[in-house]
């Protein structure tokens, strides 16, 4: 016999709590193999594909694209079972991954090692079979007839959304937490026409009732205070009343990660900042003599972002104190032994910040073609949570945006972030005359409980020293 397994969403590690659905890669009635992605979802950190335990007939899911769920909560049910006219043992099976469809493996984050198999849709009337006729009071494991793919695809089930009239009889819901979601919004279910094989009702059924009575709501009362004469503020001008219309967006996934972590930086961090413009004609011509180089010695081209990520590291061999945590319980300062070096890299789901681990292992080279792979990761949302935590010190190219300054938030729990405007042409004094050359502004943003001012400005006047004139750097090299 067959059973109907609750699949959970997996803890997804780095401390995550919560993800958001971004896509379903299986719908109801298709067959899925053990350890198949079955949904993408966005934590805080990176997209992740979440793959299944068990093999078997999707028979529900459990919330709707955009929806965020809790770790623990359920993501899907799927019917699995041995194929019809199969032999066994006769023992129970039921506390057998492996016999009941499950790989057994700890899921936490990612799959867990099997190839995905080819996705199957089954026959409509076999997914009947295998969750209709399952009880409805909801026990975790629920028997049902064994169900089989078909060897030719087969249609799929019309979604039905018009109401249905009050039923007799029981009403075909399988899982407790459809019951339990009508009854905390009073919704009754014999009056829905459940989207499910033979009008089984699933969540997204409730969900989308829930919708049309807080819809339904709204636009009462919004009828009611229509007669009501507009209250007009005392800032208006000339007395007339003004209309305001916000559009609500919510704080989730890498925005809102992203509010929470700069947040707790100015909550927490006594933050300073100092800056200086430097000339960077100098760097620039270096740049161009290393991507000028030919032949077989001749490495990938060198990005202004690696010359000046390797500055850093030099920089902060020689003031560690930046290169640091603050313990605040027990009010010790950390100095970090390596430098995982942080970019800040902008992307369409928003701001992450890669890292560049053991940076101060690495040359210029080496960096840049680190930075390059990070980047095309963060570009097609594949960066993983590992790959956006741990770093000790960040930089800033803000001079992508056209802007020459600015003040870096600190990104918690670091303690400090270099930040680089636009390189471009101004006029200069060098060597005593006017001169036009190519002009960087870098601001130091730094925790004023690691160092004072002498200690963050010794290390920008260093990196500044480096970018007018590089030769300095080789004297660490």
């Amino acid at each position: 016999m067959a059973q109907v397994l609750e699949f959970k969403l997996p803890d997804l590690g780095e401390g995550l709590t919560e993800a958001e659905i971004v896509r379903w890669l299986v719908e109801v009635g298709d067959v899925v193999a053990i350890d198949q992605p079955v949904v993408e979802v966005e934590t805080a950190k990176a997209m992740v594909e979440v793959p299944c335990p068990y093999g078997g007939v999707v028979t529900a899911r459990f919330g709707e694209e955009g929806t965020e769920l809790p770790v623990g909560a359920p993501l899907l049910t799927v019917a699995v079972g041995a194929p019809e006219g199969a032999s066994g043992s006769g023992g129970d099976s039921g506390s057998d991954p492996e016999s009941t469809g499950g790989s057994g493996n700890v899921l936490v984050g990612y799959g867990t090692g099997a190839p995905a198999a080819r996705r199957r849709r089954i026959r409509p009337d076999r997914l009947d079979r295998a969750v209709t006729e399952a009880p409805v009071s909801g026990a975790p494991l629920v028997e049902a007839p064994v169900v089989e793919a078909p060897r030719v695809e087969a249609p799929v089930v019309e979604v039905l959304v018009a109401e249905a009239s009050v039923s007799e009889g029981p009403v075909p819901v399988v899982s407790p937490l459809v019951r339990r979601l009508a009854r905390q919004h009073d919704i009754d279910l014999r009056r829905l026409a459940g989207s499910g094989p033979d009008g089984l009702i699933l969540r997204a059924d409730v969900d989308r009732a829930i919708r049309t009575a807080e819809e339904t709501a709204t636009a009462t009362a919004r009828v009611a205070e229509a007669p009501v004469q507009a209250q007009v503020p005392a800032s208006a001008p000339n007395g007339v009343a003004v209309a305001v219309d916000a559009e609500r967006i919510p704080l989730r996934g890498v925005r809102g990660a992203v509010a929470d972590k700069l947040s707790r930086s100015r909550t927490e961090i006594p933050d300073a900042t100092c800056w200086v413009d430097a000339d960077a004609t100098e760097l620039m011509a270096v740049r161009a003599a290393m991507n000028a180089a030919t032949g077989p010695s001749a490495g990938p081209k060198v990005s202004v972002l690696a010359l000046l990520a390797r500055i850093c590291t030099a920089a902060l061999a020689r003031f560690p104190e930046l290169n640091s945590t603050v313990d605040t319980e027990a009010r010790e300062i950390v100095r970090l032994s390596g430098v995982h070096l942080g970019f800040a890299a902008q992307t369409e789901r928003g701001l992450v910040v890669p890292v560049v681990r053991d940076a101060h292992t690495r040359n210029a080279e080496s960096i840049g073609a680190e930075i390059a792979r990070l980047t095309e990761l963060a570009r097609t949302g594949k960066l993983s949570p590992a790959q956006l935590t741990g770093g000790t010190f960040t930089l800033n190219n803000y001079g992508v945006f056209g802007v020459d300054g600015s003040t870096p938030i600190i990104n918690h729990p670091e303690a400090a972030m270099l930040g680089v405007g636009r390189i471009m042409p101004k006029p200069w004094v060098h060597q005593g005359e006017l001169a036009v050359r190519q002009v960087v502004q870098l601001s130091l943003t730094f925790d004023h409980r690691v160092c004072d001012g002498g200690t963050a400005g010794g290390f920008l006047r260093y990196v500044a020293d480096c970018v007018e004139q590089p030769a300095v750097l080789l004297r660490t090299l």
